[in-house]
């Protein structure tokens, strides 16, 4: 989705969202013809119902009934005034105009005051699905609240609503994606745990009515390059689409229930994601069962013309995207308020139906129905949350923890951390990213009360008889030697130096994204590069030369290639971009006040020599379950303050029937001398596949929380449908054979300061 202004004109809304394309021409990209769309019969646009006696209002009618009762009463102007992401009022229906674009990935977005937890990135990070569901349950308090004020006021404005295009799920197949940062990183499974937990704290559980409505995002198979996703073609073997790019959307789907999906911009195997009978229809509804409202990515509607050039024109455009599925348009190709009638015209020249267009007007309403908005406020229960619960105390201490728990420690020779607060006299606070709140929020974000900057939160937690000296040192890209001279001379005058830097929206993002930026700043999109940008390692080094103890804290929203960094450097501790408690979480993990137990939900790669081409989409050598290299840090590191010790891993059955579930047992004990929290993860590897699989696979995790002594069993259950694999055709198979399963604190086989990941190893039998 683009960054449009947030109160674009009628006329501008589609001109500023293709213009956000980064100078991309508008032009089709395919030379051949595309073919007509079939006609129809001539259409009846007559309302299908008498006027007399509407039963839509009666909140006892059952949900179909009422939905199909109003939107029978429309008119073909009517229908299509509602299928755009501004849904036009309906007064003689007592229909309220809506705007159906809001973002939540990591808090209310876009909407002013609202806490802000960590980019998603970071969520992932904790590796605690009761986390996410707990902020999500604070996001989705805050958005009701937000737009019950706004409706009161009176203002029904873009990002005010309760349809949240969130989460983003695409798999972070590339670390050079800019979107990356708004995902839950590589793996399908933490990935889809993550994901669920997260829908379920967006819509509620309350039978009869929606908290908000979450939309997953983007389906499917789309993660760069961002400067060609408008027309690019993503080609996927059947295979990789199975085990990969699908199995998130379907959790989200068959678990979590989600009330919308969003479809992609880019083609899948030719067909456009926006009007692809395969995914909208044969996948999603036929296999997955499916019954809410897909909606577009913002302007796709209209680059299946302009771009992916599938069609002639912009009515044939929208009545492929609605014949195949799409439901509703962010944009304006479908008709009011910027082309003006697009889908009338389409409707008049017999290239749909109104049938069509009610049964996409049916399933927006259902939605609308399910939120309460044609119900009496106090029949809502959710239309009871005070305005009050935004940023209350509740929910900036949630937004701490969140913090807390997505730090990783990457690094920690000779234990330098943490530090002992009450003997350090003298501290050097370095960096670009030291005294920058902005890089705290990462993009699609809200507008937190009083954000705290790593330089902020170590001042308030060190002694008042402590000096803490700042110098920037450089900025994200350029410096100044005089610059350097500062930070120099900051680091030689303390006893320890902490150097905060990485990355910022500058560097990565979304194509032409602004926010984030600072003023006349754009986003990059994707990085060409996966090292720490240069004058940040040469004054790094500059610094580490002083002879002074130096710990780097890293910020950013994908990996960074840090390979002199983890050779020199005694101490590294990935941020991410944590939200508005950042830089107390980083003060308190720095000093010993928390323990940090985050890990990776991304590879680190040593360079972009080690990845596959960015623009293909085949899985080989990508991410930790195909890449055969020797990565700098693997998916699901992280050390810790403290040590784990897992004993007593149990297998039952050890021999099944082709299936039939096994049961799995492992007891973890802290064996140091401070309470930390441990991620219990699980790996399980089919050894005599007779097609090619993952070299592993993560299927189980737990974060637990344990004292110096403490010891708790965990348990997995592993399901046939986790011992099977897709073969060439798509096709799930369940082969006869041996699996391993690993348990441990990490990946197996993994040597870290020496020493292999602590876990345990078994095998079990699959008989046919």
């Amino acid at each position: 989705m683009k960054n449009i202004n947030p109160k674009p004109s009628r006329r501008q809304f589609l001109k500023t969202a293709l213009a956000a394309a980064g100078g991309l021409a508008l032009t089709k990209c395919s030379t051949e013809t595309p073919a007509p769309l079939p006609t129809r019969a001539p259409l009846d646009i007559t309302p299908s119902v008498s006027p007399d006696l509407p039963i839509y209002p009666d909140q006892d009618r059952p949900l179909a009934e009422r939905v199909a009762d109003l939107v029978d009463r429309m008119t073909v102007e009517e229908l299509a005034s509602q299928m755009g992401s501004e849904a036009m009022p309906i007064e003689r229906l007592g229909i309220p105009k809506y705007n159906w674009w809001s973002e939540a990935g990591h808090g209310v977005a876009r909407a002013g005051l609202a806490t802000v937890f960590p980019q998603v990135i970071g969520m992932a990070a904790t590796w605690n699905t009761d986390l996410i569901r707990r902020a999500a349950d604070v996001i989705s308090d805050e958005g009701r609240a937000k737009h019950h004020e706004f409706v009161r006021t009176g203002d029904r404005v873009l990002y005010g609503g309760l349809t949240f295009f969130c989460p983003n799920i695409n798999i972070f197949r590339d670390p050079r994606w800019g979107r990356g940062q708004e995902t839950y990183g590589e793996d399908p499974h933490l990935t889809a745990r993550m994901a669920v937990n997260f829908i379920r704290g967006l819509q509620g559980d309350d039978p009869h009515y929606l908290k908000t409505v979450a939309t997953p995002k983007h389906f499917a198979v789309h993660s760069g390059p961002e400067k060609n996703r408008y027309g690019f073609n993503a080609v996927v073997s059947r295979r990789d689409l199975r085990m990969t790019y699908l199995p998130a959307f379907q959790a989200c789907i068959t678990e979590a229930k989600a009330g919308s999906i969003m479809s992609a911009y880019n083609r899948l195997n030719g067909e456009a994601c926006t009007a692809s009978p395969a995914l909208l229809q044969k996948i999603l509804r036929e296999e997955w069962g499916f019954d809410g409202y897909v909606v577009s990515d913002c302007g796709a509607v209209a680059y299946i013309y302009l771009y992916h050039g599938l069609v002639n024109s912009e009515e044939e455009a929208a009545a492929l995207a609605v014949t195949s599925g799409c439901d509703l348009e962010c944009g304006c190709t479908y008709g009011i308020p910027c082309h003006f009638n697009t889908l009338k015209r389409a409707a008049l020249h017999n290239l749909v139906s109104m049938e069509d267009l009610k049964r996409s007007v049916k399933r927006l309403f259902t939605a609308r129905f399910r939120l309460g908005m044609f119900d009496p406020p106090e029949r809502v229960p959710y239309a009871q949350i005070p305005f009050s619960v935004v940023d209350s105390p509740q929910h900036r201490e949630a937004a701490l923890e969140a913090a807390r728990q997505s730090l990783v420690l990457l690094k920690n020779k000779g234990n330098l951390l943490p530090l002992a607060k009450e003997n350090i006299r003298s501290i050097a606070v370095i960096g670009p990213n030291a005294d920058n709140t902005m890089v705290l929020e990462g993009n699609y974000q809200g507008t937190p009360a009083e954000p705290v900057s790593v330089l902020a939160g170590i001042r308030a937690m060190v002694s008042a008889d402590t000096a803490v000296r700042y110098a920037r040192g450089c900025g994200i890209t350029s410096g100044s030697d005089a610059e350097t001279e500062e930070a120099l001379q900051a680091a030689r005058a303390s006893e320890v130096v902490v150097m905060v830097m990485g990355l910022s929206q500058q560097l990565e993002g979304e194509q032409g994204q602004q926010e984030g930026n600072p003023p006349g700043i754009t986003s990059m999109g994707d990085r060409i590069s996966l090292n720490l940008p240069a004058v940040q390692e040469d004054l790094l080094k500059a610094v580490f030369n002083t002879g002074k103890p130096v710990i780097l804290v890293l910020m950013g929203g994908s990996a960074v290639a840090i390979n002199w960094a983890d050779e020199n450097i005694p101490a590294i501790l990935e941020a991410w971009y944590p939200g508005q408690a950042g830089g107390t979480a980083v003060a308190e993990a720095l000093f010993g006040l928390t323990n940090p137990g985050g890990r990776l939900p991304v590879t680190f790669y040593r360079s972009t020599k080690d990845l596959p081409a960015f623009d293909s989409y085949e899985m080989e050598n990508r991410t930790y379950r195909y890449f055969q290299g020797d990565p700098l840090y693997p998916f699901g590191y992280g050390l810790s303050y403290t040590s784990f010790a897992y004993r007593n891993l149990e297998i039952t059955p050890a021999e099944i029937r082709s299936g039939e579930s096994v049961s799995v047992q492992v007891e973890v004990e802290n064996t140091g001398s401070v309470a930390g929290d441990e991620v219990a993860q699980l790996y399980l590897t089919d050894v005599e596949a007779s097609q090619p699989v993952p070299r592993l696979q993560l299927q189980g995790f737990t974060r637990l929380h344990l004292l110096p002594g403490e010891k708790q069993t965990v348990r997995f259950t592993i399901t046939p449908a986790q011992m099977s694999f897709a073969g060439e055709d798509g096709e799930w198979i369940l082969e006869a054979g041996g699996f391993r399963v690993w348990v441990g604190g990490g990946q197996p086989g993994w040597v870290s300061a020496g020493k292999p990941s602590a876990g345990v190893e078994a095998a079990f039998t699959v008989r046919d």
